[in-house]
């Protein structure tokens, strides 16, 4: 059982004694549901910067150098890079992509995985408000049945995390309501929780006026001008001229030298450009592809038709189709290139969906890796091609398979894949507004502080000087209700 043999390093078992007020506090509570009362579902709320991350280490340490199992898990990749032991929720609890309260957790009460979770004395789910709350409903209902209890979660001690200022999980075509009511502060199990504020923020020590603008936009109470915009400040702005003169701007800033990637400093690349979508994080990184050192090196995917009497006529077609979470058909990569995990490979060794990687080396049927974020920096890893399958995605007209390796280019990112990490430097790319609750504040609060984050706006076509105005949306509802 590979949770037995997580090591707790001293770095956090130090931690314990750095907590804050607040996070000693929360500590004591939790621990003393872990240790006295064995039962406790709590939920830690703080905006970027309260420690919640810190505080989750100490958490783990404390019960692991017990000798007890403690599971880490979150609601995307990215967030599970950075916990030791961390697991997607979806890949730890089984639970389907397609969730609905009809639909159970996919775990056997004879596996090893229903013995893990039976043992654990406990759960950290970080980054909780992304998850539709079926998922997490089906998490209790998993514990109820396992632990044959009619208690909430089976009477585990969970410790849910998040800001509700972030973004909410996905609804495909959803309208307002429906984000709203696919969250967890809709179900009937948060008021279940016992709610935990981080407020302290270690970040404002360094740049209070940052933090405080964060929070206006967060909340919603950033000044609305010039049809319901916000402005953002001078200082973080890359001035439009044209497309592309002002993109070229903002990519020489944020990797204003390539070298970066060819050492052994694998924190020296934790930077991105961030955008809204992902035809637009496309753009980016085709040009910065081309514009790298180095030979280029095609892999190119076999796509097949699951019908296979329309092989012939769609093949091109099949080729041309990039689903969300699919590499594309041509993949083109460089020696020193950074790339992004699109599954769940070896989650134990590090290799999880989010997870971001340097190549270091190129052949036919293996790319030769270096892990460059979360616990696993640096450690060297060999991806080959797996199997992609799509299948009844309303997204897509044609179920067909794609063999290609499982990643892409990532010197860009979506903004709602970049949630649940802090960059060293963001560039950001509006080309079009954000348009969804937390989107902006998310986007914004990937940097550490106002020097470390530029900003591109494309301005409406009929004045290009509104080029620092931008839509901020927040779902007041979602934040009222967090906070009854």
């Amino acid at each position: 059982m590979s949770e037995m043999s997580i090591k707790v390093t001293e770095n956090d078992i130090s931690a314990i004694s750095l907590l804050n007020k607040e996070q000693k506090a929360a500590f004591n509570l939790i621990i003393e549901a872990v240790f006295v009362k064995s039962k406790g579902c709590f939920f830690v709320d703080g905006p970027g910067g309260t420690g919640k991350t810190f505080l989750y280490r100490a958490l783990l340490a404390e019960v692991r150098s017990k000798g007890y199992i403690a599971l880490a898990t979150a609601s995307c990749g990215v967030a599970a890079a950075i916990l030791p032991g961390d697991r997607t929720a979806h890949s730890r609890f089984k639970i389907p992509l397609d969730m609905n309260p009809n639909k159970m957790c996919k775990v056997s009460k004879q596996s090893s995985l229903a013995k893990l979770l039976q043992r654990a004395k406990l759960i950290i789910w970080d980054e909780a408000p992304m998850t539709h709350k079926a998922g997490i409903e089906g998490v209790d209902k998993l514990f109820r049945d396992l632990i044959d209890s009619s208690e909430i979660f089976g009477s585990k001690v969970i410790v849910f995390g998040g800001d509700f200022r972030q973004v909410l999980p996905i609804v495909i075509r959803g309208s307002k309501s429906d984000f709203v009511q696919s969250n967890l502060i809709t179900s009937y199990i948060w008021p279940e929780l016992q709610k935990i504020q981080l407020k302290e923020n270690m970040r404002a020590k360094s740049d209070p006026n940052f933090i405080e603008y964060l929070l206006r936009l967060g909340n919603g109470t950033e000044p609305v001008i010039y049809d319901e915009n916000v402005e953002i400040p001078a200082k973080m702005l890359i001035r439009y001229t044209t497309e592309e003169e002002s993109l070229t701007a903002l990519i020489n800033i944020v990797y204003l030298d390539f070298s970066i990637f060819a050492g052994s400093n694998y924190s020296g690349i934790n930077r991105a450009i961030l955008t809204t979508k992902n035809d637009f994080v496309d753009v980016i990184n085709d040009t910065l592809i081309q514009n790298f050192l180095g030979d280029s090196f095609d892999y190119i995917s076999r796509d097949t038709c699951l019908d296979p009497s329309q092989q012939t006529i769609l093949e091109d077609f099949i080729n041309s189709l990039m689903p969300n979470g699919l590499p594309p058909h041509r993949l083109t990569l460089k020696q020193n290139t950074p790339i992004m995990l699109l599954r769940n490979i070896d989650p134990p060794e590090g290799l999880r969906n989010g997870t971001r990687l340097v190549c270091r080396s190129l052949k036919s049927n293996v790319i030769d890796a270096i892990i460059s974020s979360g616990e696993f920096s640096g450690k060297q890893v060999f991806l080959h091609r797996i199997c992609f399958s799509v299948e009844d995605d309303p997204n897509c007209p044609i179920s067909f398979e794609r063999i290609q390796f499982p990643v892409r280019l990532c010197f860009a990112m979506t903004i709602n894949k970049a949630q649940g990490q802090t960059l060293d430097f963001v560039g950001i790319y509006l080309r079009e507004p954000v348009f969804s609750h937390g989107q902006l504040y998310v986007a914004i609060s990937r940097a550490k502080n106002s020097n470390s984050v530029k900003i591109l706006i494309r301005p409406p076509i009929h004045d290009i000087t509104l080029d620092s105005l931008t839509a901020n949306i927040v779902y007041q509802e979602v934040l009222h209700l967090a906070n009854a």
